[in-house]
């Protein structure tokens, strides 16, 4: 049963409570803040387009694409963030999703690690600024299958 928050959100009391939460509870909440972000800017990107919307969120949602955003966010990390990332990286995973490699999951993991952290300590400039990043490497594949 999970505690009740008597109307904080998130429930979070300091930073000691956010260093023991594991890389699974971080990229369970980043999942959902990436997702939001991404639906974000591809419902302003393409307008009401159904089949455009559903062709550009696959494009970011994917575990290959999430792996090269990773690879790309890892060099613009600070180390409290490269902390968070390494903590969904090392995640242990019940299982692995049979069109993926482990490896591709693992940072696909530390990615969404990496965004609930963020999320979480409501660092919203900085995750505005990662995520900026990862919408420019989603543009550059984007534009190497179309052209």
């Amino acid at each position: 049963m999970c505690p009740e928050q008597n109307g904080a959100f998130p429930a979070f009391s300091g930073a000691g409570e956010l260093r023991e939460l594991n890389g699974t509870a971080l990229a369970f909440a980043g999942d959902a803040v990436y997702e939001l972000l991404v639906r974000d800017y591809v419902i302003a990107a393409c307008g009401g387009r159904t089949a455009e919307l559903h062709r550009r969120t696959v494009s970011f949602s994917n575990a290959a694409f999430q792996c090269a955003a990773a690879k790309r966010l890892l060099s613009l990390l600070t180390p409290e963030e490269e902390a968070a990332f390494r903590r969904g990286r090392n995640a242990r995973l019940t299982h692995v999703p049979k069109n993926k490699t482990q490896a591709e999951y693992h940072l696909a993991t530390a990615l969404e690690a990496l965004f609930g952290y963020l999320y979480i300590i409501k660092d919203f400039a900085r995750l505005g600024e990662l995520f900026a990043a990862v919408t420019a490497l989603n543009e550059e594949l984007q534009n190497e299958t179309e052209g």
